[in-house]
């Protein structure tokens, strides 16, 4: 309704770039994928086009086109096919509706049809007023407010296009949007996917007229040291294919092309993020989220879903499961990205609070227990990830005087491997495992030397330093202060 109002009195300005909106018209489709298959429905993008370079505004673009899926997924029963298909007119006119003919060097023509029910051909000339709803109990089981079709339609006539409709009822519905193709706005690909190239190393399939079906896998990425890396954790090559453009200058990125191959590979990476698509063959994202929010290794992790259902029920069920955040197919770059960047901060807020009341080499070694330090955000994550760090300290505390402990026997109890309890710990503290015991045992060395009457060679032996000299040089990289000189 305000975009609407904002059309209306002119006040809506477009956000156009110039790059190619084949790959971009591919990936919203291929958002739908899944939500289709939910419902039974085939749902194929069909072009000859290996590419289109153009001046356009990809969220409007996506909004325009959203919406005619959304429709036509909707009114389509079981069975049923949804085609998008993209094409490209030679030099023509444009007229929109209040306005004389555009001239124009070429068309750009998305086609949006469906088997569906149909539109009665007494509404054909209402369904992009406001608020009009075709009236007959088919259609009133997936009603919405109404409005749609008519943001869609002031939408294109911003963009200097027309939207037009042929229906039969029983038979299917086709919506076409015919776009001019201006050349004019600077390069700037926001994001969006590179143009398709047919000599290898390209980052997108080679173009086919039906795409779907098809099983590209991307080249593994390069991970560049300091980064975070994030696990993509989605089945469809096309979405893969758009987010790994969008992220693979900030993140490192790995992909996932199911849920169980999402958990080994998040069990074996440990990564900072994952971001993960809800329906998918062999295990759902609803299932992956149950298998790693309830595992020590990666119940730490922040995890992204992405769905085209974008239901509240849905949403409650993934935020109910544990999912730290919850983003509707097809989503906005600025969206994600934002997204992405609360959930580091999140982290941040997370790792600081917890470095902060278990730095052994600070306070007391039991002083972590009571220690008010201020909650980040979420509680529930903190109450978590404090159960796993209580029961390290635990197991640290009952080893801590014996020489021999050190990093291997932590993991062996713990059921971890290096890796993996190296990054959780570092995510959790910012500390590793090895400082963690051995700031552990300098916090109790001084509480001894504090206390006690005990020789400096006798605490070193008590808090598991067979080396007198390991201990005292140890003892001062931490507190900058020989043993000696906590009694002067």
């Amino acid at each position: 309704m305000l975009d609407l109002s904002k059309l209306e009195d002119r006040s809506f300005k477009l956000n156009l770039r110039h790059g190619d909106i084949v790959p971009f018209l591919r990936y919203v489709t291929e958002s739908f994928q899944s939500l289709a298959n939910s419902r039974n429905l085939s749902l194929r993008f069909f072009t000859t086009l290996e590419n289109l370079e153009m001046d356009f505004d990809p969220e409007q673009v996506q909004q325009v086109v959203s919406n005619l899926l959304s429709n036509a997924l909707k009114f389509t029963p079981s069975s049923g096919e949804v085609r998008v298909g993209v094409m490209n007119e030679g030099r023509g006119m444009i007229g929109t509706a209040g306005s004389s003919l555009i001239p124009h060097s070429s068309s750009l023509i998305i086609t949006v049809s469906d088997t569906g029910i149909g539109i009665p051909e007494a509404d054909l000339p209402h369904v992009f007023d406001r608020f009009y709803q075709v009236d007959g109990s088919s259609t009133r089981a997936g009603e919405g407010t109404g409005i749609g079709l008519a943001h869609a339609l002031e939408l294109v006539k911003l963009m200097g296009g027309e939207i037009r409709v042929e229906s039969e009822l029983g038979a299917g519905t086709t919506f076409t949007v015919v776009l001019p193709v201006r050349k004019k706005a600077m390069i700037d690909l926001l994001g969006l996917p590179p143009t398709p190239s047919r000599g290898g190393g390209g980052s997108l399939p080679p173009t086919s007229t039906e795409s779907g079906g098809n099983v590209w896998s991307p080249p593994p990425s390069e991970g560049v040291g300091g980064r975070h890396q994030i696990l993509l954790i989605e089945d469809n090559p096309d979405v893969v294919t758009y987010l790994r453009t969008i992220l693979q200058d900030s993140y490192e990125i790995s992909i996932a092309y199911n849920g169980r191959i999402g958990i080994e590979k998040a069990l074996e990476l440990i990564p900072d993020l994952i971001i993960s698509d809800v329906m998918m063959p062999e295990m759902d994202g609803y299932q992956l989220l149950d298998a790693l929010k309830h595992d020590d290794r990666t119940s730490h992790i922040p995890i992204i879903l992405l769905t085209a259902k974008a239901d509240a029920s849905s949403k409650i069920a993934g935020l109910r499961r544990g999912a730290d955040a919850y983003l509707s197919k097809p989503f906005q770059k600025a969206e994600l990205l934002a997204t992405l960047e609360m959930m580091l901060e999140n982290k941040r807020r997370l790792a600081a609070h917890f470095s902060k009341k278990y730095d052994f080499a600070q306070h007391l070694a039991k002083s972590g227990d009571g220690e008010k330090t201020g909650l980040p955000p979420d509680a529930e994550a903190v109450l978590v990830e404090d159960a796993f760090l209580q029961k390290l300290r635990q197991i640290v505390e009952a080893n801590y005087a014996d020489e021999a402990f050190a990093l291997p026997q932590l993991c062996n109890t713990l059921s971890m491997s290096r890796s993996q309890l190296f990054r959780k710990l570092k995510a959790l503290t910012d500390v590793s495992p090895s400082d963690f015991i051995r700031n552990y045992r300098m916090a109790q060395a001084k509480l001894l030397l504090e206390t006690t009457q005990l020789a400096v060679k006798e605490v070193a032996w008590q808090v598991g330093f067979k080396e007198l000299s390991h201990f005292s040089k140890t003892f001062l990289e931490t507190y900058g202060m020989s043993p000696s000189a906590v009694r002067k």
